[in-house]
């Protein structure tokens, strides 16, 4: 795919969140991108690095994370295609944080000065910016209040509802299945638990017929028991009104 293409799911993300006038959005697509092929596993951007570029994630699944004194990894974020999950980077250069590729992915890198000059320009863009980085800022919070206060299966069933929503929101769910690429000890990783109490807990979800999980393929098949279980309320993310909708009962 083009360049143009991956730039159009920046401004289809963006616009999960606000409308852009049409002006806006063809500046968007003129921003230079050059594009970078990544493995699973392997670091994007690594914790302590100065950068001068922010990245776009084109294709694949990305996550920010950072490694704890005894080697463990503490997943902080998942990010889809159309985010740019070092935005920040605009103002604090320095990376307190590492990005890395969850699957084999794509990532399309902007040069800051590219991106200064635009928002500079056009306010509406700065504004949409800026909001990304306050409802980054609302996805932590919720995320804190699961690890710091849900049990075991609601942070898992609440990780299933929020990956699902937000895939649907962006065109690559239907709202009852999408790709899941995680392993569980990634899950596991996210949430603040061990693999084997994941992989515990997540059997009875299975077994409450809430949801299926195969070959890297997330069915729901009780919607409302699965948000009842995770004490899920999507207003967190902030997103329009038609990209919020989702009911796949």
């Amino acid at each position: 795919m083009d360049k143009h293409h991956y730039l159009e799911r920046l401004v289809f993300k963006l616009e999960t969140h606000v409308s852009l006038p049409a002006v806006e959005r063809r500046k968007l697509l003129d921003l230079p991108l050059t594009l970078k092929r990544f493995d699973a596993g392997q670091d994007i951007v690594r914790e302590g690095e100065l950068t001068k570029q922010c990245c776009l994630v084109a294709e694949g699944l990305v996550c920010r994370y950072k490694i704890v004194g005894d080697g463990l990894r503490q997943i902080l974020s998942l990010h889809l295609p159309g985010d740019i999950p070092d935005i920040h980077s605009l103002l604090v250069e320095r990376m307190d944080h590492s990005l890395g590729a969850l699957t084999p992915a794509v990532i399309g890198l902007i040069p800051h000065e590219a991106v200064r000059t635009l928002t500079r320009a056009h306010y509406r863009i700065s504004e949409a910016f800026w909001r990304e980085t306050l409802i980054e800022a609302s996805i932590y919070r919720e995320w804190m209040v699961g690890i710091g206060r849900r049990s075991a299966p609601s942070r898992i069933a609440h990780l299933f509802c929020e990956f699902i929503t937000k895939m649907t929101a962006i065109g690559l769910s239907d709202g009852v299945t999408c790709t899941l690429p995680l392993t569980q000890p990634e899950i596991a990783d996210a949430l603040g638990l061990s693999t084997v109490h994941m992989n515990k807990k997540l059997r009875e979800i299975r077994e409450a017929g809430l949801v299926r999980l195969r070959a890297n393929r997330l069915t729901v098949l009780d919607w409302k028991g699965l948000c009842e279980l995770a004490d899920f309320d999507p207003d967190y993310l902030h997103l329009q009104p038609e990209a919020a909708k989702i009911d796949p009962q």
